[in-house]
């Protein structure tokens, strides 16, 4: 089941992983949610969580990569490997 959630999540946008992340500590928050489930639904908290940090380490790195010119303006963009 861990490896099918992981693969599920490792394809959300930032947006929507970020919307399930805030759901599920709603719900936990609310304390309405059996042990086992509350188990479950904290485990692909985790796995969305990682996700919106990766998603963000990238677009970071990508905003590194903007070049300038000698005022600081954007000129471009340099290729960058995310692997």
């Amino acid at each position: 089941m861990a490896d099918n959630t992981n693969a599920d999540v490792k394809k959300l946008s930032f947006e929507r992983a970020l919307e399930e992340l805030e759901s599920i500590v709603k719900r936990l928050e609310d304390g309405k949610v059996a042990l086992e489930e509350s188990v479950n639904i904290y485990e692909r908290g985790e796995a969305l969580k990682r996700r919106c940090e990766e998603l963000l380490r990238q677009a970071e790195a990508r905003v590194d990569k903007i070049t300038t010119d000698a005022n600081g303006q954007p000129t471009g963009t340099e290729p960058l490997d995310v692997q």
